[in-house]
C-alpha cells in the first residue's frame, strides 16, 4: 500500500471513532464520570426515551437501564458470570415477555453516582437480552422523580 492510502485509511478510522463516541455520549449520556458523587444525581434520557447509566455493582462498573416499571433488578446470565453472583434459588417468574425461571442473588452495594443501597435483592435472568434492568428493589430506597427528560434520584436517610 501506499502512503497515501495508508493515510487515507487512518483518517478514516480516526474519524469513525470520533462519531461513534460522539454518538456513544448522545445515546448513553449517563456516565460515572460525569454523575459525581453527590447524594442526589440527575440522569438524562437517551434517544429512544429510555434512561441508560452507568453504575457500580459490587464495586464492578456494569450498565444498566433505570426501570421504575420492573419489580427488582434483572440480571443477564452474562453479567452475572462477568461479577462472578451465584444462586441456588430457582423461581418462577411472570415477565411482559411471559412465563420464565431466574435465580435469585442478593448485591452487596449498588452505585449510582453518590446515591446507593447495599443487600440489594436481585433476579439472574438468563433470558434477558440486555444487561441489567436497575428496578424498584433498588429504586424503592430512593427519592426518584421524572420531569422533563431526566430522572432525579435522591438518597432517603432510613
Amino acid at each position: 500500500m501506499s502512503r497515501h492510502t495508508l493515510l487515507f485509511a487512518a483518517i478514516w478510522i480516526a474519524l469513525a471513532g470520533v462519531i461513534f463516541y460522539l454518538a456513544d455520549g448522545i445515546q448513553n449520556p449517563n456516565k460515572l464520570n460525569k454523575l459525581g458523587d453527590a447524594s442526589t444525581v440527575v440522569l438524562k434520557r437517551g434517544l429512544d426515551g429510555h434512561y441508560r447509566s452507568e453504575a457500580l455493582i459490587n464495586g464492578q462498573k456494569v450498565d444498566v437501564l433505570v426501570d421504575t416499571g420492573a419489580t427488582g433488578v434483572a440480571i443477564s446470565q452474562r453479567v452475572a458470570d462477568k461479577l462472578n453472583l451465584k444462586s441456588v434459588d430457582a423461581i418462577r417468574t411472570n415477565t411482559a415477555n411471559g412465563d420464565s425461571v431466574g435465580y435469585m442473588v442478593r448485591l452487596k452495594s449498588v452505585q449510582i453516582g453518590g446515591v446507593s443501597a447495599e443487600n440489594v435483592a436481585a433476579m439472574i435472568a438468563p433470558g434477558l437480552d440486555g444487561d441489567i434492568l436497575l428496578g424498584m428493589s433498588f429504586l424503592g430506597r430512593m427519592d426518584v422523580r421524572l420531569y422533563k427528560g431526566e430522572m432525579t434520584i435522591k438518597q432517603v436517610e432510613d
